[in-house]
């Protein structure tokens, strides 16, 4: 719809990518934190047995750039389609 209001094909690949790397770096803000949380909270379980608890800063930092590049690479196609469609045939649609 915003294609037949006069959103570019450029515009509109950038605007299906930006979504979805937003969609993908929410998922990481909510499992990171989680994660974090549900180690520790084994860790404390088994306190007794002396478990060491090390938040491994460079591997949470690097899952966060494999969920941004996964973000962007799950969005090509549909990027790709949404730009190539013809407004009106979308229209149509709805």
């Amino acid at each position: 719809m915003l294609r037949a209001v006069g959103m570019t094909r450029r515009q509109a690949r950038r605007m299906v990518r930006q979504e979805s790397i937003v969609t993908a770096l929410i998922g990481a803000a909510l499992g990171l934190p989680l994660g974090v949380g549900l180690a520790a909270l084994v860790r404390y379980a088994r306190r007794d047995e002396g478990l060491a608890f090390d938040l491994p800063v460079p591997t949470l930092a690097a899952f966060l750039a494999v969920a941004i590049a996964s973000g962007t690479a799950a969005a090509v196609l549909p990027a790709r389609r949404a730009a190539r469609l013809d407004p009106l045939r979308a229209l149509q649609y709805e």
